[in-house]
Parts: C-alpha cells; structure tokens; sequence
C-alpha cells in the first residue's frame, strides 16, 4: 500500500466498533465499513446476520481497538461466524494516549482506530495480507435502480425491499444504502432481476 491521498479500494467490508473509527477510516478507504456498536453487537442479530453474510460470500477484515473490550468482540465475532468463514484479522499497535474528542483517556489508556494515523493503520492493513482492489466486482445498482424497480420512493418500497431481503437471505431492516452495498457486492444483476421477479410472480 502506498501513502498517496487516493483512497484505496478493499472489496472486502471491514468491522470497526464505533462511528468515530468508521469515519476515520473513510478518509482513505473506498469499501464497506461496517460498525458493531461496540457491544451492542451482542445484541443486535440483524447486524451479527449481515457480517455473517459477507463473512462467508466475500470475507471480512476485523479491526477493533488494541484494548481488552477490542479483544473480546474481535474474538466473539471469530465464534459466532463460524468456522468456514473467511476472516483477516488486523491489529493496531498499542499506542498509549488520549483522542482529541475525549476528555480523558480509555480505561487502558490506549488510542483506538479513530485515534491512531493514517500511515500506521495501512501498515496494519498490509501486514494482515490485505490486498488493495482485488476481487472487486464493477458496481451495477445504484440508487436510482431501486426507485425504477419499486424498492425505495414508492407506496410499497418498504414492503417490496423487505421480501427481496427475505428472499435474498439479507437482514429485513437493512437500509437502503447497506441494500446497495450488498447488490453490489454479493449479487450480480442477473441474480438481482430473478429474485426480484420471483417475488413479483409469487404476488400476484
């Protein structure tokens, strides 16, 4: 991976525990960002479904905080994926300080993703073996396919997204733009207008 400012594409999603670490990584990724929440991930089965899905069809990168809390959710989602998932493990250095944003340092007193720079975090990147690009299927849906499909702006969008989800094995309260991503990533556009027509076929 090289210092340029150009964003670097993964086509792998990678899991951060929080929005902060989400937009740090924005900066320079181009790719699906998925946060856990921290450990409302626990809880959150639609979320825990959406990783599993793309930890067994794409893969996922795991980067959590070098810390204690870090630790037990990157090693809960380990369990929880199963064993035939494809997952990187990323690790961040420990590196003592405090973020800009916080009045105090974490507990351990170690920066997190957000806090840690741009040039250490794509070194963590290189060091697990991620590959910038590879395997990155060319977008084919956009948000004006799913207004032209019925999925997103009409009457019934809500309720034809949430079969297509079904249908399509993806959490049901997925948002639009995570609908996208996953299109995008998952499915071609042949897989796409199948689904979509078995459900049409099946309602009337």
């Amino acid at each position: 991976m090289s210092g340029s400012e150009e964003k670097i594409k993964l086509a792998m999603p990678v899991i951060v525990e929080g929005k902060y670490d989400k937009i740090k990584l924005s900066n320079f990724i181009d790719g699906i960002i998925i946060t856990t929440g921290g450990f409302a991930i626990y809880r959150n089965k639609q979320k825990m479904a959406l990783i599993r899905k793309y930890a067994h069809e794409t893969g996922v990168i795991i980067l959590t905080d070098s810390d204690g809390a870090g630790f037990q959710i990157r090693n809960m989602l380990k369990s929880r994926l199963g064993g035939s998932a494809k997952i990187i493990n990323a690790y961040i250095p420990d590196v003592f300080g405090k973020e800009r944003r916080k009045d105090k340092p974490s507990k351990e007193g170690k920066l997190g993703v957000e806090g840690i720079d741009r040039e250490t975090l794509l070194k963590a990147f290189a060091e697990a073996g991620v590959t910038p690009g590879s395997e990155i299927r060319a977008p084919w849906a956009d948000r004006q396919r799913l207004v032209d499909d019925g999925l997103s702006g009409g009457e019934n969008s809500s309720e034809l997204r949430r079969e297509l989800c079904r249908h399509l094995k993806l959490p049901e309260r997925i948002s639009s733009k995570g609908l996208l991503e996953a299109l995008n990533t998952l499915y071609s556009e042949e897989e796409y207008i199948k689904a979509l027509d078995y459900i049409r076929q099946t309602k009337t």
